[in-house]
């Protein structure tokens, strides 16, 4: 392979890669603002000028390249043999004065901007910039602009950069966003009467690499360094988009999309990024409760799990059938738990996947792109993130494929006790369900409240995405394993743990002394940890992962043992401070 020396390292590159691109993927760092691997080259902010020496094709002699003249290496197509430096004095005048001109104008706000710990001007105004300014004339003050639902444009703090508008024209090919005027009274605005709400429209908030563009939801919510990153998996549509959950002290504040070249490239969709408020709402399941004497009555889960076994047995006893419905919002490893539950109770139990809700119409952006277009983004009118999933891991423990929602409500007449499980981000019941439930036994296992939970006679509250971890199976059958980021809510339980707990009592082993706990929830450097009161398993701790390994032996679910994604652990925080041990 052809092979360039950037500050001093040998690097090898792809023909076609530019020097930019051959450096980042050698993590050989080198600044800049106006690049990113998803959008055109505009090579516009120039700090990443850089210092070439290019041999020449007739005496094979290093050289100046172009006389000498630092060369955009965003731009510049890397060449056999080329030295680069972006560290020689030259380099390092132009950064200096790049970084001074960013500066002219820019509000020296940085304590009360939400970019502050994540933003490249902070970084590079320390690495590259000067220690002083020398500007003393006034500075130009642009507004504050309100340029879509859930975008905020601080127009003093832009660096024109242009990657929200290249990503409004290239990406979703909806050009809300462009560039007016000139010199320093150029700003970027949307178009009169068009606001920035496109379904990808809060990709440029990450894009911003600057506190130009602020998330409405975010602002003023969290200091940055005080949240914690764990990865995630799309948890409201079956495109499998990879995204990183931010939380701290055990709630969720804001999420991001993480790389994944060939599912969800840089991006997500606004309805994930702020689809995740369920797992906070005001109507959340706290406790188990039981229905006595016609009232609902809040109960430990001792005697809720008694009551749910010792109605499903009776329910066999007399000839009847136990009905499982397993939602396409629960993990894999859940579904196979769940699944085995049933089986052990009654080997002739009913299966059943819950609804699949479809919203809107399938989407590529830009328009008229293909799906198969390297750069293209899906957009899935699918809202579940797991059916497929559930369908193979029931399939494989039932032997045969499970009944899909509609057949499942129509086979309830011959159950006697029926087992739902829920954990949708919404209202999901259906008014043939909620018929077909009536004088049957009804356990819900659930994250909101709804008319099917005030209907049921035992109600145990779950646990959402950012409780637990597991597998899910997008639209394309790839299976991609995620973390837990929080701890489950007070009292709550995840499914998986719930459906351990109840082969535990079904197979008479000791109960437990205690029923709930208190955890220190993890925190960062600085911060008084905050408790968080769980309730206790009562079988063995869930696992994801060692389920995962128990389903691989299984026929047909082999693929958990090769084929499951699991993320990549996070780089560690890297910084230029001394530290000093005192």
């Amino acid at each position: 392979m052809p092979k360039i020396t950037i500050n001093g390292r040998n690097v090898e590159f792809q023909p076609g890669q530019t020097i930019l691109q051959a450096a980042n993927a050698q993590q050989i760092t080198i600044p800049q603002y106006c690049y990113h691997n998803g959008l055109s080259i505009a090579a516009s902010c120039r700090i990443c000028l850089v210092e070439i020496w290019a041999p020449n094709p007739k005496t094979g002699q290093l050289e100046p390249f172009m006389g000498g003249k630092l060369m955009p290496s965003c731009q510049q197509t890397a060449s056999d043999g080329m030295v680069v430096y972006s560290d020689s004095p030259k380099a390092v005048a132009n950064q200096k004065a790049v970084m001074e001109y960013l500066l002219i104008n820019h509000p020296l706000d940085c304590p009360v901007c939400d970019q502050s710990g994540e933003c490249f001007l902070q970084d590079y105004s320390y690495e590259y910039g000067r220690g002083v300014s020398r500007f003393q004339e006034q500075k130009v003050k642009n507004p504050k602009k309100d340029v879509g639902p859930n975008v905020l444009l601080y127009a003093d703090r832009c660096i024109m950069c242009t990657r929200c508008v290249r990503f409004t024209r290239e990406v979703t090919g909806t050009s809300e966003l462009t560039v007016t005027g000139r010199g320093n009274k150029e700003e970027i605005d949307v178009f009169p009467g068009i606001p920035l709400d496109n379904p990808l429209a809060s990709n440029v908030i990450d894009l911003c690499p600057v506190g130009a563009l602020l998330d409405k939801d975010f602002l003023f919510a969290q200091r940055v360094w005080f949240l914690r990153e764990t990865p995630g998996i799309d948890p409201l549509t079956a495109s499998g988009d990879n995204i990183t959950i931010h939380h701290n002290e055990g709630k969720v504040y804001r999420i991001k999309p993480r790389f994944n070249g060939a599912i969800n490239k840089w991006w997500i969709t606004d309805e994930v990024r702020y689809g995740w408020k369920f797992v906070h709402a005001d109507n959340r399941l706290r406790s188990p409760t039981r229905r006595q004497f016609g009232t609902v009555v809040e109960c430990d889960y001792h005697l809720a799990y008694q009551e749910v076994l010792a109605a499903a047995k009776h329910a066999t006893d007399e000839g009847k059938r136990l009905a499982l419905l397993v939602s396409p919002m629960l993990t894999c490893e859940e579904a196979w738990l769940l699944a085995k539950l049933a089986l052990a109770i009654d080997p002739s139990a009913t299966l059943g996947v819950g609804p699949v809700p479809f919203h809107g119409e399938d989407k590529v952006y830009p328009p008229g792109a293909s799906e198969n277009d390297p750069k293209a983004f899906f957009v899935c009118s699918e809202k579940a993130p797991n059916a497929r999933g559930v369908r193979r891991v029931l399939a494989a423990a039932g032997g045969k494929a499970p009944l899909e929602f509609d057949a499942f409500v129509g086979a309830l007449a011959g159950a006697g006790a029926v087992v739902l499980t829920g954990n949708y981000p919404s209202q999901w019941s259906t008014p043939g369900l909620v018929a077909a439930l009536r004088g049957r036994f009804v356990a819900i296992v659930d994250t909101l409240s709804s008319d099917l939970t005030d209907a049921a006679d035992v109600v145990i509250p779950g646990a959402t995405f950012a409780e637990k971890a597991g597998t899910f199976e997008n639209r394309s059958g790839v299976l991609q394993a995620f973390a837990q980021a929080i701890p489950v809510i007070e009292l709550a339980k995840a499914e998986g743990q719930i459906a351990l707990d109840l082969m535990s009592m079904l197979e008479g082993r000791p109960d437990r002394d205690e029923n709930y706990r208190v955890i220190m929830v993890e925190s960062t450097r600085g911060q008084v940890a905050a408790g968080a009161q769980t309730a206790t398993p009562r079988a063995e701790a869930f696992d994801a992962g060692a389920v995962r390994a128990r389903m691989a032996g299984v026929s047909g679910l082999e693929m958990f043992a090769s084929k499951v994604s699991l993320p990549s652990e996070a780089a560690a925080a890297r910084t230029d401070m001394p530290i000093v041990s005192l």
